[in-house]
């Protein structure tokens, strides 16, 4: 048997400096000794040290190590930009991307990522753009290290076709830029498209890792893609990976928002290791689905052994007692945000408590909140969130008032005025309705389009209002006529305010009958039947009374339970009722 090759030797000055490690002053005193022993002009040594000062966040004592050696060359440069880009220094990784660039020096391939990944963090396009066009003139445009690093500058800076046509020409696609593409998507509010090209990285058989596990499972958390989520956690855990805090954080996440709140805790309490983000999620899940005291106990658990709340775990904590109206518990979070964590409340909070006092039917106290609480002119989400409590306590003189404060922010924000429109039909102000109609028109204003979507099989099923593109539309309509007759014989009448009112009352019922989320819950019943699980819909929009009401008589008549996830919360419809109690 061979004997096994000789260990590389390092000089004593080298050694020194590993010992040093990246901390300053230890650097400081080998960077001494070096000069003492007549070593400072070493090109290797000082690379090293100058390295390790960035490692250390010294980047100002690398740059001074640069400028002062006489032979600084392009390897030096290189060394430092990377380790600014991977330490978390961007600006300075592109400073130093401009003194080789200045120098006139040979480039490398990984300092042009280096430069491009240092771009991506700061979002810095036209920069970035600069790098791109440099790494194309020398040559590099090919280099699947540099390729991979523009596609995460284009995903990152939301320029996706630009990244997907650079992805689609990377040769040997490596797993970071799979990544860097399922990331793009996910990150940029395409989840379906980001779980295309995780598909297609399997049929690739590339092999994933904990990263792609992680953007794919936010993708179906925010896709409801409650299948590809199950595939996703059956991967990890048949594959022994270990489950980081990330990886952790992002299957508790993934459950919460596709209805399974309890496997979301479950993940929760089996790791070892949970970040602030962990428990964000697990109290914005609990929120999420009308728990507000679980996200409350979840919460005063955090400030005794938890890591420190921030600005987004509050917006978690607020709209959990906005959604469940926890009044008092929302006040004493709000106040402590600021009294004990020192925390500045952003637009979200601010929001978050308006809403929870107009849920509440508390409009003077939201009024007043805005008032004396919110400093300067509050943003069209504020009036917002006051807006809809006006529509939902049926104080139309204020909802008027407010209506018309948030046209003054945003005139040409279509929801706004489609929300006066339906104020003044529910007091009856028939000529106020089509006076604001007539300037929607006018304007060419168009309130957005609701659709639901309903996963089956792993495959998504969506559906408009009056949808009839689908292949089995005469067998769904059909379904869901049967199913109106045998909620109505159960006692359904529908809500016919919640259409438009220059209809006859015939003509509503009719409208309201084909709403999208009517058609997905129809159709989830029809292809599932026998079944005994749960239907699940994920809706754009705020779910409709009339809808809310008719998917608990389906629930009864069905004895099964259907789950709608709207622009706001869950609903768990079962037996008759909803799991909001009314509140919502």
């Amino acid at each position: 048997m061979d004997p096994p090759p000789p260990r590389r030797r390092h000089s004593p000055e080298f050694d020194s400096l590993l010992v040093a490690g990246p901390r300053l002053g230890p650097l400081k005193q080998a960077h001494a000794r070096l000069l003492v022993a007549g070593h400072g002009g070493s090109l290797p040594l000082v690379t090293k040290l100058a390295t390790l000062a960035v490692a250390a966040g010294a980047a100002p004592y690398a740059h001074l190590l640069a400028a002062s050696h006489p032979a600084c060359d392009s390897f030096l440069l290189s060394s430092l930009a990377r380790a600014a880009a991977h330490r978390g220094l961007p600006g300075e990784a592109i400073a130093f991307y401009g003194r080789l660039l200045a120098a006139a020096l040979p480039f490398s391939s990984f300092a042009l990522t280096a430069a491009a990944k240092a771009c991506a963090d700061l979002s810095a396009l036209r920069t970035g753009m600069a790098v791109h066009a440099h790494s194309v003139l020398l040559g590099f445009g090919s280099d699947r290290f540099v390729q991979t690093a523009l596609v995460v500058l284009y995903s990152k800076c939301g320029q996706l076709p630009v990244a997907r046509k650079l992805f689609d020409a990377i040769r040997d696609r490596s797993v970071v830029a799979w990544n860097a593409m399922i990331s793009g998507y996910e990150q940029n509010g395409l989840a379906e498209r980001a779980i295309e090209v995780y598909r297609e990285m399997q049929v690739d058989q590339v092999v994933p890792d904990s990263a792609t596990f992680v953007t794919t499972l936010s993708a179906c958390a925010q896709a409801g893609a409650l299948d590809l989520g199950r595939e996703v956690e059956r991967r990890i855990v048949s594959d022994q990976m270990d489950v980081s805090v990330f990886l952790g954080s992002a299957l508790v996440n993934m459950y919460a928002r596709c209805g399974l709140v309890s496997k979301a805790r479950d993940w929760f309490d089996r790791l070892q290791e949970r970040n602030v983000v962990t428990w964000t999620s697990m109290i914005a899940g609990y929120g999420m689905h009308g728990h507000g005291c679980e996200a409350i106990k979840l919460f005063h658990l955090m400030r005794l052994e938890g890591p420190t709340p921030n600005d987004v775990t509050f917006v978690a904590v607020l709209a959990a007692c906005a959604h469940a109206g926890l009044v008092n518990e929302g006040r004493s979070a709000f106040d402590s945000m600021k009294r004990v964590y020192g925390l500045v409340p952003r637009a979200e909070h601010y929001c978050s408590m308006v809403d929870m006092y107009g849920r509440a039917g508390l409009l003077d106290d939201a009024m007043q909140f805005i008032r004396d609480s919110i400093p300067g002119e509050p943003g069209p989400e504020v009036w917002t969130a006051m807006l809809g409590a006006c529509k939902m306590h049926k104080n139309f003189n204020l909802g008027v008032e407010v209506a018309e404060r948030l046209i003054a922010l945003e005139p040409e924000n279509p929801s706004h005025r489609v929300l006066l429109s339906n104020i003044y039909a529910l007091s009856g102000k028939m000529n106020h309705v089509e006076k604001v109609r007539n300037v929607m028109i006018k304007r060419r204003l168009k309130k957005q389009i609701g659709y639901s979507l309903i996963e089956l099989g792993g495959t998504s099923h969506l559906f408009r209002m009056g949808e009839k593109s689908h292949q089995q539309t005469r067998e769904i309509y059909q379904y869901l006529e049967e199913l109106i007759h045998r909620i109505s014989d159960a006692g359904y009448v529908p809500e016919t305010d919640s259409v438009l009112h220059e209809l006859e009352e015939e003509e509503r019922e009719v409208a309201l009958r084909y709403h999208s989320e009517k058609l997905a819950v129809a159709y989830g019943l029809m292809m599932s039947s026998g079944s005994t699980t749960p239907i699940r819909v994920i809706k754009n929009l705020r779910i409709c009374g009339d809808c809310h009401l008719a998917i608990k008589f389906m629930s009864s008549v069905e004895s099964r339970e259907i789950i709608v996830r709207d622009k706001h919360r869950f609903h768990h419809f079962k037996d008759g009722k909803c799991s909001c109690l009314e509140y919502w």
